[in-house]
């Protein structure tokens, strides 16, 4: 396998330059290239200001920063000749727009000019890691590595390898992101992967609370974020994510599970993704962040807040039993994912115990029992949880 020392990034916005930063941080050459002439710079004013703000709290030396930044190459353009720079790169990273024929063409393209042993990795956060590979003649080298956003700060990156990847690479690839001091976990190449796809119902059900009328978007926030301990409740989180962006998501998974009802979008999100009310960005979302606007008063009702979480909490520990019953991920590699991906205050199993296998599925019986809706099926496992005795955190089979 080449050497990993010299990494390649394509793509310079937000989430490659903050990549491209980690690396070279740990001592790796960085080529990073972008189609759009106005991210390099960008990219560069963002690399100098993380160097100065180490050197200036001490964590660098001025020699040690300038050293960082000469490892960097910025490429104007993606075209045949401006890959050429990658053609010593071990490892090759692509962090550009979420569409696979874009992203198959660049990796079409990237395999011609890198070393025949060099890995192909793809940052998507939903798309197929198969689908990706499937556009290349090496299947075997291409893989999944995502990070989540800020690349520098956020400690987790799942490690996605499609059913065509050498484990030699799925093992390399983790190896060299635990030497950036990352946390990884394993995930199965299914739509959303591990954090993305068992982090749905945080969303969806607190968007499905507000279209029954139950309780508006500030009184979700408030319940999950008092009660449940979250650190922001769903409505703010989406705000600050992007409506579209978290939006996309949510269509993605629901498409790529073949419209699973569990993965539904809301209709009152997309109209504000139609809308252009996207959140934070642009002044509006589910709240008015504009300058002087009113902000909503929550309905601090105990009784109420108690019951939101406690519906919200059973979808999502329902998703993370299944996803272990579907063998995607480890139990393990799931409590990790998401304490560390998404900041979740317990591990969802560890919750689901606490809380008691057969009240997390008393109450999702009750929520189909009321709806028909078969959105709030229980998983197999966690039936099975309930009748064998058993806690959601053993690693066991139940029959």
């Amino acid at each position: 396998m080449a050497s990993l020392m010299k990494v390649g990034v394509v793509g310079a916005g937000a989430m490659g330059a903050g990549i491209a930063q980690v690396a070279a941080m740990f001592g790796h050459e960085v080529v990073l290239a972008d189609a759009f002439a106005a991210a390099l710079p960008r990219a560069r004013s963002g690399h100098e200001k993380a160097v100065a703000r180490d050197v200036e709290k001490g964590r660098l030396t001025r020699e040690q920063g300038d050293a960082v930044l000469a490892r960097f190459t910025y490429v104007e353009g993606v075209g045949a000749e401006q890959l050429t720079a990658f053609t010593g790169c071990g490892i090759v990273i692509e962090a550009i727009v979420e569409q696979l024929p874009i992203k198959q063409e660049l990796f079409k393209a990237l395999e011609a000019v890198v070393p025949a042993d060099a890995i192909l990795a793809s940052n998507t956060s939903s798309l197929s890691i198969a689908a990706i590979a499937g556009a290349c003649r090496g299947s075997h080298r291409v893989v999944g590595v995502h990070f989540f956003n800020p690349a520098p700060v956020m400690p987790l990156v799942e490690i996605i390898p499609a059913i065509t990847t050498d484990a030699v690479v799925a093992d390399a690839v983790r190896a060299l992101v635990t030497s950036w001091k990352k946390v990884t976990v394993m995930a199965a190449d299914t739509p959303g992967f591990l954090v993305n796809r068992v982090a749905r119902p945080f969303y969806g059900e607190a968007l499905r609370i507000r279209e029954e009328g139950i309780a508006d978007a500030a009184t979700i926030d408030w319940a999950l974020r008092t009660i449940g301990g979250f650190r922001m409740g769903p409505f703010e989180l989406m705000d600050f994510i992007g409506l579209d962006v978290n939006f996309a998501v949510t269509r993605s998974v629901y498409d790529g599970m073949f419209q699973d009802p569990r993965y539904r979008p809301a209709l009152q999100q997309q109209r504000l993704v139609e809308a252009g009310w996207l959140g934070r960005k642009t002044g509006r979302g589910f709240y008015d962040h504009r300058d002087g606007a009113e902000k909503p008063v929550a309905t601090e009702d105990a009784v109420l807040g108690q019951a939101i979480v406690d519906r919200v909490l059973a979808m999502l520990v329902n998703e993370a039993v299944d996803f272990v019953h579907l063998q995607l991920g480890t139990a393990a590699d799931v409590e990790l994912a998401m304490t560390t991906g998404v900041n979740y205050p317990k591990g969802l199993l560890a919750w689901g115990d606490e809380i008691g296998a057969a009240t997390v599925l008393s109450r999702l019986d009750a929520l189909y029992h009321d709806s028909g809706d078969m959105r709030y099926r229980a998983s197999v496992r966690l039936r099975r949880a309930v009748s064998a005795g058993a806690t959601l955190s053993d690693t066991r089979r139940y029959s």
